[in-house]
């Protein structure tokens, strides 16, 4: 949702080197593969499986109400037995995963298109199908709306109705306590779009609008303090609570229900959505739903993805908005296309912990196939390890950072609290101050001028990328004490609980020496207290302390650690400490980021190449770094500088009198830093 969400590859645990071109795979499915149908669901239901039911097929003209489950193991899609109140054939439906083994199927639209607003319940582990007792007022059927479930309640947000393909913007929650309907509210005119819930709101994007035009636009209402979203329902949904805001929406007409008895579901049997029981109230218009609510449009800029040229997956995982476009004609990182020519995707899907997903559809090679076509059938699969981009799975983003956040409102991990925010208040206490620390940690100091002025290449702890925790007595180099709690040590470091079940020179000591830079060793420890690495004003406040790291990270095989600092890194590249992020993430071999970082030195290269960072490094990486520019690149100064604004006007009357440029003006072509890139 934010121009500074990336998705970046992360190597793997274990010490194993990531590639550097790396690609998810295509495989072929086998078994009963089913057509490519048409607004069908299709859901992952933990267990490496997903399951596909309903649809259109379009070569037969037919309407299903079957389920077919993939067993991502083996890629074997299964015709799946099922039993109970089978519910009628549909299209256009919902099918949302419930406490792991239930999918709640609502509405649709059948083969009579008529739409329906029946609640369907498949328990997973019999295949059977029950029909709960709705109370409540049954919303209007729809199709083509958005699902999704949130504390227990089933929202249902937009969608189409009637023969005109009405685009409604109502939204509505099924209590899934006490299977009892709410009240229906004006939310945003949508279809074929997503809806998620995250840091206590409601969000859309994505879909069609009234007018049948794609939309780049977000939505989001807040849950939070709403007590007609928390809980309250209506038996009858015509009465206004007090909380309730007065304003009206100016959207089609609200329709009611005369009765709350839903009927049967099966096959030749239709849920109510006729004339006869439910009944258009041509005077009654639905209130605003309760809440803030708020919307951004992205209009045009680099990040803002095409909508005419490709097909859009749109999906929430790990506290970002992905969309997967296909054919790609954007990149959804630097690097390689993520996905290859001569295929054609139907439909994606995430795990539940946001660290996978799959794309289903088939080849466009007829030569493997005897000429027959499998274009409509959803036989090939495409499987992305997110984690490979960087993103950090759910567990690590499950709240949106609060917008007011002293520390920045980073996303970087989760923010300090509980048991973390308790242990940090005996981070770095003395013993005197009652904080019970029981063990020291130096590190070298971060006096860069006395560091500069004393000649410690011989010093062990000047190469820090090779090097283990050490006792070394104190020297001039060492930094002031760290007091820190064995325990806490032990518990979240493994390295420091080998060297301490090995009864090493520190078990006796109870000190030991890192040689990394003291900032960013007190940044790793307050970690270990924490479990965070977001930008607190003390700890951890430098993205050039995170890059230090990265490193530990690294050298410690610490996985998690290692995702949070590409993850924050790969969002606050700056001019200030782009050179540090490319030479740290060579060093740790995140080639992605290292690329990243690359591109950003090129682009700002006038800026970066008179910071700070740029000069501490090695005399090595400065030619690697600048190896790195293209071989027909040219520097430009003199009035094409002026042009694109790159320098302020002290810096450019400082250039000019030493101005030397051989090139044509006429010719040159720049881009907005003063860069020509061919």
């Amino acid at each position: 949702m934010q121009e500074d969400a990336y998705l970046m590859p992360a190597s793997p645990a274990g010490g194993l080197q990531p590639s550097a071109d790396y690609r998810p795979s295509v495989q072929k499915a086998v078994g009963h593969v089913p057509a490519c149908l048409v607004n069908a669901s299709v859901t992952y239901c933990s267990n490496g499986r997903i399951y596909a039911f309903g649809g259109f097929d379009q070569d037969t003209d037919e309407v299903y109400n079957h389920v077919l489950r993939l067993d991502l193991n083996t890629l074997r899609w299964d015709l799946v037995d099922n039993y109970g109140d089978i519910p009628g054939v549909r299209m256009g439906h919902t099918a949302t995963l419930y406490q792991d083994n239930k999918l709640i199927v609502f509405g649709g639209e059948n083969e009579h298109r008529e739409y329906l607003s029946d609640v369907v319940i498949l328990d997973l582990s019999t295949f059977t199908w029950t029909l709960p007792e709705i109370q409540g007022p049954i919303p209007r059927g729809r199709a083509r709306h958005a699902a999704v479930i949130h504390d227990d309640k089933l929202f249902i947000v937009g969608g189409i109705a009637e023969e005109n393909n009405l685009v409604l913007d109502d939204l509505t929650y099924l209590d899934l306590q006490t299977w009892t309907w709410s009240r229906t509210w004006s939310f945003a005119q949508r279809f074929d779009h997503t809806a998620w819930v995250w840091g206590s709101r409601l969000w859309i994007s994505g879909g069609l609008g009234p007018n049948m035009e794609r939309t780049t636009d977000i939505w989001w209402l807040d849950l939070k303090g709403s007590p007609s979203l928390a809980g309250l329902t209506s038996s009858q949904g015509t009465v206004d609570s007090p909380d309730m805001p007065m304003p009206v929406a100016h959207y089609p007409d609200s329709i009611s229900s005369a009765s709350s008895q839903q009927m049967s579901p099966r096959s030749g049997i239709y849920a109510a959505n006729s004339a006869s029981v439910q009944v258009r109230n041509l005077r009654r218009q639905k209130p605003l739903a309760p809440g803030a609510i708020s919307c951004h449009r992205f209009h045009s800029g680099p990040h803002v993805p095409g909508l005419f040229s490709a097909t859009h997956f749109q999906s929430f995982a790990s506290g970002v908005l992905l969309d997967l476009i296909t054919p790609s004609d954007r990149r959804l990182a630097d690097g390689q296309e993520l996905f290859r020519p001569g295929y054609r995707w139907h439909y994606c899907t995430v795990n539940d912990t946001g660290t996978k997903a799959w794309l289903l559809g088939c080849s466009l090679d007829l030569t493997n196939t005897n000429g027959a076509s499998e274009e409509n059938h959803m036989s090939e699969i495409l499987s992305i390890d997110l984690e490979k981009y960087g993103l950090l799975g759910n567990e690590l983003s499950t709240e949106a950072p609060e917008p007011d956040s002293s520390w920045g409102g980073d996303s970087s991990g989760p923010q300090v609290s509980g048991l973390g925010a308790d242990l940090a208040c005996a981070f770095d206490q003395t013993p005197e101050a009652g904080s019970g620390a029981d063990f020291v940690i130096t590190a070298i100091r971060d006096d860069h001028d006395f560091m500069e002025s004393e000649d410690i290449d011989s010093t062990p702890s000047a190469s820090p990328s090779d090097s283990k925790p050490t006792f070394v007595e104190p020297s001039p180099y060492t930094s002031a004490p760290i007091h820190v709690h064995k325990i806490i040590l032990q518990l979240r470091w493994p390295h420091f609980k080998r060297l301490y079940s090995a009864q090493m020179a520190e078990y006796h000591t109870k000190r030991m020496h890192i040689p990394e830079p003291y900032s960013v060793v007190r940044a790793f420890l307050y970690y270990l207290y924490t479990d965070s690495i977001a930008g607190h004003p003390e700890y951890c406040s430098s993205v050039i302390d995170v890059a230090g790291m990265l490193v530990m990270a690294n050298l410690y095989d610490m996985p998690k650690l290692r995702l949070l600092c590409v993850n924050r890194l790969s969002r606050e590249l700056d001019v200030d400490n782009a050179a540090i992020v490319w030479e740290r993430a060579g060093r740790t071999n995140e080639h992605w980021l290292m690329r990243r970082a690359a591109k950003f030195c090129l682009t700002h290269w006038g800026r970066v190449v008179r910071t700070e960072g740029f000069k501490s490094l090695s005399h090595q990486s400065l030619i690697e770094l600048c190896e790195v520019v293209d071989t027909e690149g040219r520097i430009i100064a003199g009035p094409e500088l002026e042009m694109v604004g790159a320098f302020d006007s002290a810096s450019m009357a400082e250039s000019k009198d030493s101005r030397r440029s051989t090139a044509d003006e006429s010719e040159l072509e720049v881009d907005e830093e003063g860069m020509e890139l061919s």
